[in-house]
């Protein structure tokens, strides 16, 4: 612990200080509790989203299976923009999923099987599940990494800052308690020396 002063202006400063840590306390732990619901919010969002994908695997091997062609959809799906927005989540800058744009490139509708263009629909939206996941994740790490510092500063305040100012405040206190006393006494010993003075000049 740092040395204090022990005046009237530090106990004041003190007071202040722990006016302001009390002060602050409460919107750091909301704050936390508003990251760890947002994170588990997010958690939910992906779990939703990889169930989405996983059920359209199931779909699409149902009937993919029963076409006998020999197609590589990956030579007409290409990603042209992943269009993103910023969000805020107590008071954090996050990247939010828009959209996936794809570049439309052609194909003959004439030799290609018919069953290509549902299945580049569905593949289309299997990328934009796994990309927006893919940001949902990034999401969740930019929250812990804010939920880690939020903690680190909620405990400085609880068990150094707090803590730390009501010690200095006692400290001051008492001190100045004390000079008060001794100046006190040093009043009386001063005034009871000058009574004696006069009752030996009057005698």
């Amino acid at each position: 612990m740092p040395k204090i002063r022990l005046t009237k202006n530090e106990l004041k400063t003190q007071k202040e200080a722990l006016k302001r840590y009390r002060r602050y306390l409460p919107t750091l732990v909301l704050k936390k509790t508003q990251l760890i619901q947002e994170i588990k919010s997010i958690t939910r969002t992906i779990d939703t989203v990889e169930a989405e994908i996983a059920a359209a695997e199931r779909i699409t091997s149902e009937w993919a299976d029963v076409f006998a062609e020999s197609v590589d959809l990956t030579s007409w799906l290409r990603v042209q923009e992943i269009k993103t927005g910023v969000g805020n989540i107590a008071g954090i800058d996050i990247r939010l999923f828009q959209n996936v744009v794809f570049e439309e490139l052609p194909y003959d509708f004439f030799t290609t099987p018919l069953w290509v263009d549902s299945a580049l629909s569905i593949v289309k939206e299997q990328i934009a599940r796994k990309i927006r996941i893919k940001i949902l994740n990034e999401q969740i790490e930019t929250l812990k990494n804010e939920l880690r510092i939020t903690v680190q500063r909620i405990n400085l305040f609880e068990k150094v800052k707090i803590p730390e100012a009501k010690e200095n405040i006692r400290v001051i206190q008492i001190f100045l308690g004390d000079a008060q006393t001794a100046e006190v006494v040093r009043g009386k010993i001063a005034k009871s020396k000058i009574q004696k003075k006069r009752e030996a000049s009057a005698a």
